[in-house]
C-alpha cells in the first residue's frame, strides 16, 4: 500500500492576532482536507507563545480525534544566535522545508507575517491570508 505524503500546513501570524476563531476554523478546514485524502496533517508554526502560532500550538494539542494524526512541528526563531534577525531566519526555513499551503493571519501589517507568506508565494506555496 501507498503511503501519502502528509498534508503540510505553515500557519505564520502576527503575535497580535487575537481571533483564535479564525486560525481553528482555518486548522479545521486543513483537517478535514487531510481526512478526504486520507493523509496526515503536519502543523508547522514559529512556536511565539503569542497570537497566531499559540492558537495553532492549542489547536494542535486538541486535535486528538483526528484518526490520521496531526503532527505539530513548531520552530522557534533563535533570538541568541541570530539576533534581532531571528524571526525572518526561522521563517525563511519553515518556508524552505516546503509547505503545501501557507495560513498568514496579518494583524496591522505585520512584518514577519508578510515575510512569510510572502516568501511561501516565491516558493509555490498557495497563501490564504486573512488581515485584521
Amino acid at each position: 500500500m501507498t503511503t501519502l505524503e502528509p498534508l503540510r500546513v505553515l500557519v505564520t501570524g502576527s503575535r497580535t492576532w487575537e481571533s483564535p476563531d479564525r486560525v481553528w476554523g482555518a486548522l479545521n478546514d486543513a483537517r478535514d482536507e487531510a481526512l478526504i485524502t486520507n493523509r496526515r496533517l503536519v502543523v508547522v508554526h514559529g512556536a511565539c507563545p503569542k497570537g497566531a502560532d499559540a492558537h495553532a500550538a492549542r489547536w494542535c494539542a486538541t486535535a486528538t480525534e483526528f484518526t490520521n494524526g496531526v503532527v505539530e512541528e513548531a520552530h522557534p526563531a533563535d533570538w541568541k544566535n541570530s539576533g534581532r534577525q531571528a524571526g525572518f531566519v526561522r521563517n525563511a526555513h519553515m518556508v524552505s522545508l516546503g509547505a503545501d499551503v501557507c495560513l498568514a493571519f496579518i494583524a496591522n501589517g505585520s512584518r514577519g507575517a508578510s515575510h512569510t507568506a510572502r516568501l511561501a508565494e516565491q516558493a509555490g506555496i498557495a497563501v490564504r491570508r486573512w488581515t485584521a
